[in-house]
């Protein structure tokens, strides 16, 4: 089998388009619950819908096999509170994040999370997904129980963070829903959702798409349908030839399922929320380069001349020992851990990193750079754990990173890894392979549908899970969690309410709509153009620092790109087509993110939110949710307590809410 260089130099030309041309067929798939999104969240949501003896569909842009961020794999499994071991509650772990982001986070999502991680994870063990060290290979270490020879990370003391072998944990997820049955539908780019009558604002009755192989147009017919789909790696950035590799998470997530339910009418919070591009992909290869963050939390690092960089607790206390880094300091509850989609971290949740005046004291020559991690300082069991366990099974490190350094010849018992060389301010965050934190290059960073307890968002029928549609939601495991939990309440759903019934003006409609692109001029845009210029307006108008004139222009860009070169740019084949119709989910996604910016009229600490033209920090009257919703094609927004889901109609209580939204069900795992 020839490469794709090979079979250009062997015949002068690229092959023709290898799958039939079905442009304008339309193909209907009908199901009880249909799944929008097939990373973790949405694969899990199948199989979990499935169980309850529904018919369930799942719509996915790549192959659900290894598709989403976590499709490669993952080494932390976070919020499992009630695994027998753990010495944090859920309400604990929740009152934790909402204290630490000033309420500007999920309650909801995060107790839901708390209650139900390890019941979760144990179904990923029947899967057969790896969860215990069953070989003994850490008998005996500090951070793991002999009794369940579960493994765990940050802190070994309270012991809510599992390190697991989740290397495989996606094909795994594949098979099961192939057992069960779940229609799967690969290479379906999502282009709307369907509505009652077709107006905006009412019950979702399905979706369409369209196949980004053959270009057949794709109408999903659904009682309840779940939005799983990722975040939007290509909004604030785009050159994948150079930074794909170095992205974290999968780059070609393109915020779709926030695009097609902000059109169907749905409420939106928190879209204001951005952070610093540090896994956008300009940074290093995760986790080939030294640094003391997340998987590597622990590891000492050393100047160039082998001074080491001390650790500091929570609250800037020297650490005399290694031991402690992994411990909760003297008057400090639990360790929250990095990696749980938070900003920021309250003192007494805070890991221990290292020392926080690092950039002065390069600046004045007491460390001379470069630094690199040194792993022999670490015990042998916890050094085999951190380069061999997890590395090998963190997502996109295991052939990238442990494989090839191997096979180079790298040793941790006694070989370093270089970090990047950069200015002294970008030390400032101990995940070095990041790169260096670049204003203009953002990143969304917890904004999402509003959800109820039911993680139901505000439109009938329609439903949210993972960590990117839901707004404040949380990291990989987490996905999974909601993933579940949604698919419970949406196949309850399905089995009582209404069959429902498409609008075929609004079918017709968005069917034209997504062949626009394959009718114009070849002389037109591709969507790279259209991708690359839709990126470059995000950077320049919604960066770090914002003002009114600064977001209206961008707003009146965004809408030219749509109407004009969007409106010309032509897609030869149904690949392009579907990567045409992810840069209008962009346009959409970006001008949603712009609305959210000058609703919020104040700049705010938590949300790294800066107003230039309203440059007081934090006031108490902007202290609230501003979700943003459409209304007839308006703009419409309310305001909302931070405590919303513990005010009417809600009870007052976390325990209480999560009783009384599943009275009626068995939960836990026998």
């Amino acid at each position: 089998m020839s490469t794709w260089h090979e079979y250009i130099e062997d015949h002068g030309s690229a092959p023709e388009w290898p799958y039939p041309i079905l442009y304008e067929k339309e193909t209907v798939i009908q199901s009880d619950v249909l799944v929008v999104g097939g990373g973790v969240a949405g694969s899990h949501a199948a199989i979990a819908a499935a169980k309850q003896g529904v018919r369930v569909a799942i719509a996915e842009t790549g192959n659900l096999k290894r598709s989403g961020s976590g499709g490669v794999g993952v080494d932390h499994w976070h919020a499992a509170c009630t695994n027998p071991c753990s010495k944090v509650t859920p309400l604990d772990y929740t009152e934790a994040v909402m204290e630490s982001m000033h309420g500007y986070s999920n309650g909801i999502a995060r107790y839901i999370t708390c209650k139900e991680s390890w019941d979760t994870l144990l179904e990923c063990e029947e899967m057969g997904v790896q969860i215990r060290d069953e070989d003994d290979e850490f008998k005996g270490a500090e951070f793991r129980d002999d009794e369940t020879k579960l493994m765990f990370g940050y802190d070994y003391q309270n012991r809510h963070i599992l390190r697991i072998w989740g290397h495989n944990l996606k094909p795994l997820l594949y098979y099961e829903m192939k057992r069960l049955g779940v229609v799967m539908c690969n290479r379906i780019v999502i282009t709307s959702l369907l509505t009652e009558g077709g107006r905006q604002g009412a019950r979702v009755v399905g979706a369409t798409g369209v196949n980004m192989r053959t270009g057949e147009f794709v109408i999903f017919q659904a009682r309840a349908t779940i939005i799983a789909s990722g975040g939007a790696g290509r909004l604030f950035s785009f050159a994948p030839e150079m930074t794909a590799a170095a992205a974290m998470s999968t780059m070609n997530s393109a915020g779709t399922g926030h695009a097609i339910g902000w059109n169907a009418g749905a409420e939106l919070v928190l879209m204001e929320q951005t952070g610093p591009g540090r896994l956008s992909g300009y940074g290093y290869a995760p986790y080939s380069m030294g640094n003391a963050h997340n998987t590597y939390h622990g590891v000492s690092m050393v100047d160039s001349n082998g001074k080491e960089v001390p650790w500091v607790d929570a609250y800037g206390r020297e650490l005399k020992t290694i031991e402690e880094r992994f411990l909760p300091a003297r008057d400090q509850k639990f360790h929250l851990g990095p990696g749980i989609g938070i900003s920021m971290y309250a003192e007494p949740y805070r890991s221990s990193d290292l020392a926080r005046d690092l950039p002065e004291r390069i600046r004045n020559g007491e460390f001379q750079l470069p630094l690199y991690t040194d792993m022999t300082h670490l015990s042998e069991m916890e050094r085999r754990c951190l380069f061999g366990m997890m590395i090998g099974n963190e997502g996109k490190t295991r052939i990238p990173i442990y494989d090839t350094l191997t096979k180079a010849g790298f040793d941790p018992d006694k070989d370093m890894l270089q970090a990047p060389v950069m200015a002294p301010e970008a030390y400032q965050h101990s995940n070095f392979w990041g790169g260096p934190p670049i204003p203009h290059l953002r990143s969304l960073s917890g904004g999402g549908f509003l959800v109820d307890w039911n993680l139901r968002t505000s439109l009938e029928g329609l439903y949210a899970a993972g960590t990117s549609p839901v707004f404040g939601a949380g990291c990989h495991g987490e996905s999974h969690t909601m993933g579940r939990y949604a698919a419970r309440k949406a196949a309850a759903y399905a089995k009582t309410c209404a069959e429902p019934v498409l609008d075929r003006k609004q079918v017709a409609a968005e069917k034209s709509r997504a062949y626009q692109p394959i009718r114009q001029s070849k002389r037109g845009a591709g969507w790279k153009e259209l991708n690359h210029a839709i990126a470059r307006v995000m950077q320049d108008y919604c960066g770090k620092y914002k003002n009114e004139p600064i977001l209206q222009r961008g707003l009146s860009l965004l809408r030219d790109l749509r109407e004009n070169e969007g409106a010309a740019a032509f897609a030869p084949n149904p690949h392009e087509l579907g990567r045409m119709l992810e840069c209008f989910s962009l346009i959409t996604l970006g001008e949603l993110v712009m609305h959210a910016s000058l609703a919020r009229k104040c700049s705010n600490t938590y949300l790294d939110f800066h107003r230039i033209d309203y440059p007081q920090m934090d006031p108490p009257e902007w202290a609230k949710h501003i979700p943003l919703r459409q209304e007839d094609g308006k703009i419409r927004m309310r305001e909302l307590p931070l405590d919303f889901h513990l005010r009417a109609p809600y009870a007052p209580a976390y325990e209480e809410n999560y009783q009384a939204a599943n009275k009626q069900e068995v939960l836990g795992h026998a």
